[in-house]
């Protein structure tokens, strides 16, 4: 009796050892969190910054920035650079909607292309699924060049119309389409061959089996074509001429070195003080916005789509 009082007592001593540990553990990993989260915050309030300052700046008086600099809190307030932007003859809410459309018809497309083939290149009843994997990274190394590109788009009629801003880009992107290739392959093949046994065909097996499983990947390359489609401009430097069909990027920079040749030009008493700073911010804002947008939607599928499809397989 009095052994096992003794053992019963040990144990409860354990057990009140066990408990300040676990205690003073605890507390350790609150402090150690405190601190984390604190760090996260202050470098996202750092990379914060220069966002609110691209945003201050641009509804900054021209004058003010000439005589302070940048400022996140200026002395005077203008919106000067939005009324020139978005003013009564202005042909920039025309360039969004040209822009725009470029950016979804040819993402979708674009989207479709690159599924299909990678889903194509995973799937182990297409024979010849390492020839054609060896011949779309070989288009990664090696490129035909700037005046064959030129003579084929004006050759299928993508030239100086809305077709130029998108077909010329419309081909996928080999990277894009190994991601997607990966990602197929890490899927479990039963599903394809129970599909089968079930009379399924190709096309419904790609699109009402893998298409909805492949929502992170396929994200993931919507996101890198948007992108890719709202930021071009070489297209309309090379096929559009007609100014209703500038996208959004090529007639802010025509607009922009209008300024500059308009505050040159100008002296003396006649000279204006255009919204020529102020104006460049303001195009980052307007060209930003639906990224950023658009950035958040997809996020959750961003990061997994990336890892997943970039090293199964």
């Amino acid at each position: 009796m009095a052994q096992q009082g003794i053992a019963n007592n040990n144990n409860a001593n354990n057990d009140v050892v066990n408990d300040r540990i676990h205690l003073k553990t605890t507390k350790g990993e609150r402090i150690g969190s405190i601190f984390i989260y604190l760090f996260i915050l202050l470098f996202a309030l750092f990379c914060l910054i220069p966002f609110l300052m691209v945003i201050t700046v641009s509804f900054t008086e021209e004058k003010t920035i000439t005589l302070n600099g940048y400022s996140l809190f200026p002395a005077n307030w203008s919106t000067a650079a939005y009324r020139m932007m978005f003013g009564k003859n202005s042909a920039v809410p025309r360039s969004y909607g040209v822009t725009s459309t470029a950016t979804i018809v040819g993402t979708f497309i674009a989207t479709l292309m690159t599924f299909g083939a990678g889903y194509t290149l995973a799937n182990k009843q297409c024979r010849y699924r390492n020839g054609l994997s060896l011949y779309f990274y070989f288009t990664m190394v090696f490129s035909a060049g700037l005046v064959p590109w030129y003579m084929v788009s004006k050759g299928i009629g993508a030239y100086d119309n809305i077709w130029a801003l998108i077909v010329p880009s419309l081909m996928f992107s080999p990277f894009n389409m190994f991601l997607v290739r990966n990602f197929v392959n890490g899927i479990p093949d039963a599903l394809n061959e129970s599909a089968r046994i079930d009379g399924a065909g190709e096309v419904r097996i790609a699109f009402q089996i893998y298409l909805p499983l492949c929502k992170p990947v396929l994200a993931t390359i919507v996101l890198f074509y948007a992108i890719g489609y709202w930021n071009n401009y070489f297209n309309a430097v090379m096929l559009i001429f007609d100014r209703k069909l500038y996208p959004l990027q090529m007639l802010l920079f025509q607009i922009q070195s209008e300024i500059q040749a308009m505050t040159k030009l100008m002296s003396g008493a006649a000279r204006m003080n255009p919204p020529k700073e102020a104006f460049k911010m303001a195009t980052s804002v307007v060209t930003m916005g639906p990224i950023i947008l658009l950035y958040p939607f997809l996020q959750k599928y961003f990061v997994k789509g990336m890892v997943i499809g970039a090293v199964k397989g």
